[in-house]
């Protein structure tokens, strides 16, 4: 069965470049102009990968309100914001969003295909079947990848899909340094600074803090990364 792509996009020769682009792959496309057509069609049925503009008709910020409620239907799927806005400011809310990709316009209609395969196949690894248990615990935390869910000392915490990576990722090797490098492959997102990694663990330790104010178990490494450090 083809894939499914769905195009939110307002300027009518872009939005059929992208499809055409697109449908050329083999992919099959959904193309809406605003936000509202764009809901009612995710309503009825969601996409596999959501190609967004940020700026749709007369809403400024559409783009990130229907990210926003896409996430809400769906946490794992791939949403890539695709607009003329390049600022460091909009890339960052962009992927605080939890979108997996921010590519700025013009951009070659073969390199957005060859993305959506990228990222297709990211998702694809992650729901598939791999040798590590569905569940990892590590002293008073557990980590459920089925529900992607997080519990400390049996309380829940509530982490977005790139927070719980983040967490999984460093507690699969507690004690050892994640660098800034390996958390930007972590992510599943093609443009991540070290100042927007520095915000996810800032989230994550508060969200923690929440429930346990004496949580300390995520170490900095100064100019290097992160760690999990092993419960004493």
């Amino acid at each position: 069965m083809s894939r499914t792509i769905a195009i939110v996009e307002d300027d009518i020769d872009q939005r059929e470049n992208y499809r055409d682009a697109l449908m050329a792959h083999g992919y099959d496309v959904q193309l809406y102009s605003n936000r509202q057509n764009a809901r009612q069609g995710f309503q009825t049925r969601l996409p596999d990968l959501a190609i967004l503009d940020i700026m749709l008709e007369n809403d400024m910020d559409g783009g990130f309100d229907l990210c926003r409620e896409l996430r809400a239907l769906s946490p794992e799927l791939p949403i890539i914001f695709l607009t003329a806005r390049n600022s460091d400011i909009d890339r960052v809310s962009g992927l605080r969003l939890d979108a997996w990709d921010y590519l700025t316009k013009p951009v070659n209609l073969e390199f957005l295909a060859v993305r959506v395969s990228s990222l297709f196949r990211i998702a694809d690894t992650l729901n598939s079947p791999d040798d590590h248990s569905d569940k990892l615990v590590v002293g008073l935390l557990e980590l459920d990848q089925n529900s992607m869910s997080t519990r400390w000392n049996g309380e829940p915490v509530s982490l977005t899909l790139t927070e719980f990576w983040i967490v999984e990722a460093m507690a699969r090797r507690p004690g050892h340094v994640k660098t800034y490098e390996a958390m930007m492959q972590v992510t599943r997102q093609s443009y991540v600074e070290k100042n927007t990694i520095n915000g996810y663990i800032r989230r994550i330790r508060n969200k923690f803090k929440e429930i346990d104010s004496e949580f300390n178990l995520i170490q900095t490494v100064f100019g290097i990364g992160y760690r999990w450090q092993p419960e004493s």
